[in-house]
C-alpha cells in the first residue's frame, strides 16, 4: 500500500482565511461573496513532502503485488497522515498474506493489530534521532524495496498516461469521484495488458 498527493489549483487565501478553513469554518465574509466562494475548495489541505508544500487531496490504495491491480483505495485531504488509512485500504480478500509498505505505516501498535489477524509485516523499519537503523534493517528494507516499489508503478503509470496526478475539480465529492474514475480507468488498461500479454504467453 501506498499515497500519492493529487494536487488542484492553489487557493490563493489569507492567514486567517486559511486558519478557519483548517477548522472546518467558513471564513468571514465569504457567505456575502457566492461567487467568489464557489471558486474555493474548501476540504483540501497543504502539507509538506521531500520540503516542497503540496495543496490538495491524497489518493491512498493498495495493490497485489503479482498483478498490480488496484484492490482498494480511499480518497482524503492532503495533509491526512498515509498511517491514518491503513484499516481503510487493507483488503482481508487478497490471497497474499504480507503486507508491504514504506516506513510511514509502521509502529508498533500497526505491528501488534497485523500478527493478530494473521499478516506478515513486510513494512519497512523505521528509524528515529535517537536510534538509527541497523545494518539487518537496513538490509531488511533494502530487500523489500523490490517488491514495495510496485505500488509505484501504478502512481507513475498514472502520471505518465493519463495527463498527470492533478484534479481541477472543487470538493471532497468531486475530487472523489475523479480520483476514483482515474483508478479504475488504470485497472482497466492494467487488465488489459494482463489478458493480452496471457494470451501472447498461450500461444507461444
Amino acid at each position: 500500500m501506498d499515497a500519492s498527493l493529487v494536487n488542484v489549483p492553489k487557493n490563493r487565501n489569507k492567514r486567517d482565511e486559511n486558519k478557519a478553513i483548517k477548522e472546518d469554518k467558513t471564513p468571514e465574509g465569504w457567505d456575502d461573496q457566492p461567487n467568489m466562494k464557489c471558486q474555493k475548495d474548501l476540504d483540501a489541505r497543504w502539507t509538506k513532502k521531500h520540503g516542497k508544500s503540496h495543496y490538495g487531496y491524497k489518493n491512498h490504495i493498495s495493490i497485489d503485488k503479482q498483478d498490480k491491480l488496484i484492490r482498494r483505495y480511499k480518497v482524503t485531504h492532503a495533509a491526512v497522515h498515509d498511517s491514518q488509512v491503513f484499516d481503510d485500504v487493507l483488503d482481508e480478500e487478497n490471497s497474499g498474506r504480507s503486507v508491504w509498505a514504506d516506513s510511514a505505516y509502521r509502529s508498533e501498535k500497526q505491528e501488534e493489530k497485523l500478527k493478530e489477524k494473521g499478516y506478515i509485516s513486510r513494512i519497512h523499519y523505521k528509524g528515529t534521532r535517537a536510534r538509527a537503523l541497523n545494518k539487518r534493517e537496513q538490509a531488511a528494507n533494502h530487500a523489500r524495496s523490490k517488491t514495495r516499489v510496485r505500488v509505484e508503478h501504478v502512481f507513475g503509470d498514472q502520471s505518465n498516461s493519463q495527463g498527470g496526478i492533478l484534479v481541477r475539480t472543487k470538493g471532497m465529492a468531486r475530487a472523489a469521484v475523479k480520483i476514483g474514475m482515474m483508478n479504475l480507468t488504470y485497472n482497466m488498461r492494467r487488465l488489459k495488458f494482463l489478458l493480452r500479454d496471457q494470451s501472447v504467453q498461450c500461444v507461444g
